[in-house]
């Protein structure tokens, strides 16, 4: 997260951590993040503009004023983290459309959104409501997702809590897959096996991807076998997103980048392969 300490801001500027304090308090700029134990978290791109109005005009009141018409540089999650701590959703809404100017959707979900989101501490009110900011526009987003381009269908067995940072990245993974022009179906990993042979033949997938941490090694298995029992492709390819199987034990399942724009690539990479049946 390009964010810092009240120290390193104040060393940047050439001033002292207290003199950082009575500009915010003054001026109200540069404004921090506060963390949950009350730390200020200073945007690493309003200092680096505060410094070089500094450097031009030699005079505070005027070095902020000139770095505030100047703005406060491109959407990044520090900023993102910001809005989320003051509970601002317009302000939200608007940083993520200033990164869609200079970024893909993937990149700006990679990026920019699920950082901001994770790097709240889980249990806090805003970390509730950046995790539902996050979840509704990854949604919306997922509404407007150019239809499939692709034949491979892609199943994914979602074994993440809602509103969780697993729940998040798997949304995020549905979105990269969609707008790879993938057939993608998401279902929860809490499904009995028994009745997923439906979807399964609908969908016929070329891929089973398992992610979030939820589940038993016991319960993905039984779905893993279920979903290639009902496929026609006997070479149904296995993969995990971000630790869905649990470390303890021998796996020849594939592991996926956590990043959800390199795991679309590895995934169309592996599709592309000669088919290689894994086992959980």
């Amino acid at each position: 997260m390009s964010a810092i300490r009240t120290t390193a801001a104040a060393a940047m500027l050439g001033v002292s951590p207290s003199t950082l304090r009575s500009w915010e308090r003054r001026f109200g700029f540069p404004e921090p993040l506060r963390t949950a134990g009350g730390h200020r978290h200073f945007d690493l791109e309003q200092i680096e503009a505060l410094r070089a109005a500094l450097h031009q005009t030699g005079d505070a009141a005027a070095a902020i004023a000139v770095a505030r018409s100047r703005g406060a540089g491109p959407a990044t999650d520090a900023r993102l983290g910001q809005a989320f701590a003051a509970f601002d959703e317009p302000a939200a809404n608007r940083l993520l459309e200033e990164s869609l100017a200079l970024r893909s959707v993937e990149r700006t979900v990679a990026e920019v959104l699920l950082p901001a989101v994770c790097a709240l501490d889980a249990g806090l009110p805003e970390a509730a409501f950046a995790q539902r900011f996050a979840a509704g526009w990854l949604a919306a987003a997922m509404r407007v997702a150019p239809p499939a381009s692709r034949p491979e269908g892609v199943l994914v067995f979602d074994a993440g809590a809602p509103l969780s940072a697993d729940g998040l990245h798997a949304q995020a993974l549905e979105l990269a897959l969609r707008r790879g022009g993938l057939r993608t179906l998401v279902l929860t990993a809490a499904l009995d096996p028994e009745r997923v042979g439906r979807a399964v033949r609908a969908l016929q997938p070329r891929a089973v991807v398992l992610t979030g941490s939820g589940a038993s090694l016991d319960a993905l298995a039984r779905l893993v076998f279920a979903a290639r029992r009902a496929s026609a492709d006997a070479d149904v390819a296995v993969l995990d997103f971000r630790g869905a199987v649990p470390a303890k034990g021998a796996s020849l399942v594939e592991r996926l980048p956590d990043h959800p724009l390199a795991a679309r690539e590895a995934l169309l990479a592996r599709l592309a392969a000669p088919a290689l049946r894994a086992a959980v």
